[in-house]
């Protein structure tokens, strides 16, 4: 009887992850052999992502307080905080905002777990899509894919297929502190620095049953600390942009509006 052919090894997201991180090193240990007078000239950002992530390798840099959009400011009452963990319920757009200002300012951000994740939406948001991984089915191996890139990148969001245990947070946490990167949870997450859930929603443009929604006010409710408050926030504005809602924009008229909860 002849014998049978063998069947292809499986490889898997953590195996891809492992890989692209491998190759990117073994780049920049050789690149850090040549002439260091050499001059480099600049070149477009490649779009592969291996490439994307030597290069976040080649510019990462450990910092307790990241960049952030004034309106992250004014939601959070201070700036993101490097190390730090923060969980999002109720909105990918804020999600969104809390990436933009590390990406504004040059950081590499990635995404695991979110295959719907909107690239062209996160642009118009301020997210910079040149210096942006994504990993949109990390199967099992979800938490050591995100280990992985937290080893090269600023800002990891991740959706986790299930419940986070208490060891798995913890795990998770001391690498982060050591690399001073920061991570979006989607969902729940144990001891996350502030938990940020939206829970109602404003529209404006519909009309009298007419038009199209041009911008959202969003009621978000942060916790965290032993502090809990809620704070109004323009998710976006009519003009694209995300801000506090100031208190003249509560004068527009009800007709125009559309209230949605949850």
């Amino acid at each position: 009887m002849p014998a049978r052919p063998a069947e292809p090894s499986r490889v898997t997201a953590l195996d891809q992850a492992r890989a692209l991180l491998a190759r990117a090193k073994e780049q920049k240990a050789a690149r850090l052999e040549e002439d260091s007078a050499a001059v480099v000239r600049p070149v477009p950002a490649p779009r592969t992502t291996e490439t994307r992530v030597q290069q976040a390798l080649d510019t990462a840099t450990v910092e307790r307080a990241l960049p952030t959009l004034p309106a992250v400011s004014d939601l959070l009452s201070g700036t993101l905080k490097g190390g730090s963990v923060y969980s999002v319920r109720g909105s990918t757009a804020l999600v969104m905002a809390m990436m933009a200002g590390p990406s504004a300012e040059g950081a590499w951000c990635g995404v695991v777990g979110l295959p719907s994740f909107g690239a062209e939406a996160a642009r118009e948001l301020g997210v910079d899509l040149e210096r942006l991984v994504l990993v949109p089915d990390p199967e099992r191996d979800w938490l050591s894919v995100v280990a992985a890139l937290v080893d090269a990148l600023t800002v990891v969001v991740v959706r986790p297929p299930g419940e986070v245990t208490p060891g798995e947070a913890s795990r998770l946490a001391a690498r982060l502190r050591t690399r001073g990167a920061m991570l979006i949870a989607v969902g729940s997450w144990p001891g996350s620095e502030a938990r940020l859930e939206v829970q109602g929603n404003v529209w404006t443009g519909l009309g009298a049953g007419e038009g199209y929604l041009a911008g959202r006010q969003a009621t978000v409710a942060v916790t965290g600390r032993g502090a809990s408050r809620q704070h109004q926030l323009w998710l976006p504005a009519v003009d694209g942009s995300i801000r506090s809602v100031r208190p003249l924009d509560a004068a527009r008229p009800l007709d125009d509006q559309w209230e949605a909860v949850g």
